[in-house]
């Protein structure tokens, strides 16, 4: 539907908007949930997400990768300068030591902004407070207005924008699951997550990322989406909160999303049009101190690229649900077992079919500069070699004592921030 390698749109094919959200939780200097205000009560970038202590960055939007995760790691460092090391923030997607369920406290709102504090009790009741310590990294990518126009043509220009994105978000859904092993980096798990109150020791489920997997953030239903217009997209899901399965749309917990400018709101979806697609299923990476590797982050925009050339085939509902439950298998630590199943009935594992799609997009972006090679390189890498995957550094290094070697780890971040 858009192949970037055609003359007229080739030097227009890397541009675009990128946007990340960073969840992470604020923890004391025995690490320990902290139970302190907000401290960042007016700053537009620094926000809560589900409870008191987890906090949320949102950076603007940015022409590259790199200058997006840059903003990132100044809000970052800058929080950690605030903090000054009373509080550290856990560098790790998994929660640190949870002593119960009141050790988790949601965020609290009132005044006119009372209805965020009911929807995150709601929350609470519906999932359990201990689902939502859970952080990761939002990745927000639109194609740049120039290679959009250009590949436009004649056609309406939001038509176009509309239909591609739709197409965009619904071949993620059948290829985008190579994310999951390729930035999971949360193998092990506080025993309190397990055994409620239990100090000390540390679990291991066989998982490379707990939130990605089918223990997760999901709803208690999959659902399924129509792709085949912004109105059907929109129709979907609100017949799912018709039917109770879900509050509101925000409470679809779904690896790829299609959101509007502004309010992330289904009435403006319809009315504005798409303008960018959400990525939802990386794990914050403590090897880069609790952020992305912007390569990581370039990639999902070659990614997108190459799904946006794919020919246009809407998935069956059979398809959209073994679509989901790739995403679930690929968090798993053992990335050999057959657990990846696609539309055309070939099945494989996660490092046999991940390294043929990979080994696809070498030769989709082989004209292409040196950079990109060396992106898809080191995500290639990452199958290739066990050792290279962030998950199993992550096993290695943290292991045995995770939360007393996670708390060293946020402390030394912490200082380093005021160097």
């Amino acid at each position: 539907m858009l192949d970037v390698r055609q003359t007229r749109l080739r030097p227009h094919a890397l541009e675009g908007n990128f946007g990340l959200e960073r969840e992470a939780l604020r923890v004391t200097s025995d690490g320990r949930m902290a139970h302190t205000p907000h401290p960042f009560p007016d700053s537009q970038r620094i926000v809560r997400d589900f409870c008191e202590n987890q906090t949320e960055i949102n950076t603007g939007v940015h022409p590259s990768a790199g200058a997006a995760v840059a903003e990132l790691n100044a809000l970052n460092a800058e929080m950690l300068r605030t903090l000054d090391g009373r509080e550290c923030l856990w560098p790790f997607s998994n929660p640190p030591f949870i002593e119960d369920e009141t050790d988790v406290v949601p965020a609290k709102f009132d005044g006119g902004q009372a209805a965020k504090g009911a929807y995150r009790n709601y929350l609470s009741a519906k999932y359990g407070r201990y689902l939502m310590t859970f952080c990761g990294i939002h990745v927000n990518f639109s194609l740049g207005e120039t290679l959009l126009s250009a590949a436009a043509g004649v056609e309406d220009e939001r038509a176009f924008r509309d239909r591609l994105y739709l197409h965009v978000a619904e071949q993620l859904m059948l290829w985008g699951w190579v994310l999951v092993p390729l930035t999971a980096a949360s193998p092990l798990l506080d025993a309190s997550y397990l055994h409620r109150g239990m100090k000390g020791g540390e679990e291991f489920l066989g998982l490379a990322s707990v939130r990605c997997s089918e223990f997760g953030y999901w709803n208690h239903f999959t659902p399924v989406n129509d792709y085949s217009s912004v109105d059907a997209y929109a129709n979907a899901i609100r017949e799912y909160v018709r039917r109770g399965y879900i509050a509101a749309p925000s409470e679809l917990y779904f690896p790829v999303r299609l959101k509007p400018h502004g309010a992330n709101k289904l009435t403006s979806l319809v009315e504005r049009g798409i303008d960018h697609i959400e990525v939802r299923c990386v794990d914050l990476n403590p090897l880069v101190g609790g952020l992305v590797d912007d390569r990581d982050v370039l990639f999902i925009q070659l990614l997108m690229l190459w799904c946006a050339s794919r020919p246009v085939a809407h998935l069956s509902g059979g398809n959209q649900l073994q679509a989901v439950r790739n995403f679930k298998n690929a968090a798993r630590y053992d990335i050999d077992i057959p657990d990846i199943v696609l539309p055309d009935g070939v099945a494989g594992s996660v490092r046999r079919i991940g390294l043929s799609l990979l080994s696809e997009m070498r030769r989709f972006f082989a004209d292409f500069p040196q950079e990109i090679a060396d992106v898809i390189d080191f995500e290639y890498g990452k199958l290739e070699v066990d050792g290279n995957r962030y998950a199993v550094k992550v096993k290695e290094r943290f292991g045995g004592t995770f939360a007393e070697k996670g708390l060293s780890w946020a402390k030394e971040l912490s200082e380093a921030s005021h160097v």
